[in-house]
């Protein structure tokens, strides 16, 4: 049997990254290429002559003498650690496929654990909004789907308590082949809150597949075509092949989460998933995903940790 060529990929090992982002200098190079490709722009005038303040690190514009950092008004911002760490968590969130705790990260990165998550979770949030605009197209499977809840004794099922409900789709081919996943948190299966899903994540020209449950029928307010497949309950409903990929994908993300994690504060669940959903949508090539993120990153707007601890996003 031929191996599967994106599980089996490569990616960047340890070697290869450091001899890529290895020192401070190499690091900050790739960021302030990623912040101005095209050279330098003042973000006060619009300015392209500058000079380097040696002292601070800083370009200073030649027409309105602004003072900029290279990650000022990015995700780095105000940061007292060095960008090679950065950078060293960013290989780790990018290249492990179940990934990677706050304490396991904390460990690697010689930092601690507190410190470790505030990483993490800003570049979660770079992956949130780097894929919050993107719509799925084409056939695509939906499901529902649960994280955490009662683990023994009490209701079981849809509404359990504890329970945070999260929306799965996965874009595919016509050959059945997956595309692209979208996950995101709804706060219940209702008409409305699927409705809402659809018109933020899907294309109009999606025909999308689903079960019997009835809330999934909104998605034809986003215009979208919707096919109703019913495949009753138990294992056997999950084996269901016009549904095999969303399952997949399911399967995979539950294990993770349990595997790496344990159990998740429901107000963090769009971060976590975003973070499934961005690696899952990069898969063809692991080493790109790195000067991506900090594409990406260099583009995100400060998150302090007062707005990490506190944010909460539905679909």
């Amino acid at each position: 049997m031929a191996r599967n060529v994106v599980q089996f990929q490569k990616g960047l090992s340890e070697p290869a990254f450091e001899r890529q982002y290895g020192t401070e200098e190499q690091c900050r190079a790739v960021v302030i290429a990623s912040r101005w490709p095209n050279g330098f722009r003042c973000p006060v005038c619009g300015g392209t002559q500058y000079s380097l303040v040696k002292t601070r690190d800083l370009y200073q514009c030649t027409e309105c003498r602004r003072q900029t950092s290279p990650i000022a008004g990015t995700i780095f911002a105000s940061t007292h650690l060095s960008l090679q760490i950065w950078f060293r968590a960013i290989y780790h969130l990018t290249q492990t496929k179940q990934g990677i705790s706050s304490i396991e990260l904390g460990r690697r990165l010689g930092v601690t654990q507190t410190t470790a998550w505030k990483i993490k979770h800003k570049l979660k949030q770079v992956m949130l909004e780097r894929d919050a605009t993107k719509r799925l197209t084409g056939r695509v499977e939906i499901d529902d789907a649960y994280l955490g809840g009662e683990r023994s004794g009490g209701k079981r099922g849809r509404g359990a308590p504890g329970k945070t409900p999260f929306v799965a789709a996965v874009e595919t081919t016509l050959e059945g082949k997956p595309v692209r996943l979208k996950l995101r948190r709804v706060t219940s299966f209702c008409s409305s809150a699927i409705s809402g899903f659809a018109q933020r994540s899907l294309d109009p020209s999606c025909s999308v597949v689903s079960d019997g449950l009835q809330c999934f029928g909104s998605v034809a307010d986003a215009g979208c075509a919707h096919q109703v497949v019913k495949t009753g309950s138990g294992p056997k409903a999950a084996r269901t092949p016009a549904f095999k990929w969303v399952n997949t994908a399911l399967g995979n993300i539950k294990a993770a989460i349990t595997g790496t994690y344990r159990s998740i504060n429901s107000k963090h669940v769009p971060r976590y998933l975003a973070e499934f959903e961005y690696r899952f949508n990069r898969r063809y090539d692991l080493a790109a995903m790195i000067p991506r993120l900090t594409w990406a990153a260099v583009r995100t707007t400060p998150m302090p940790y007062r707005l990490l601890k506190l944010a909460e996003v539905y679909a």
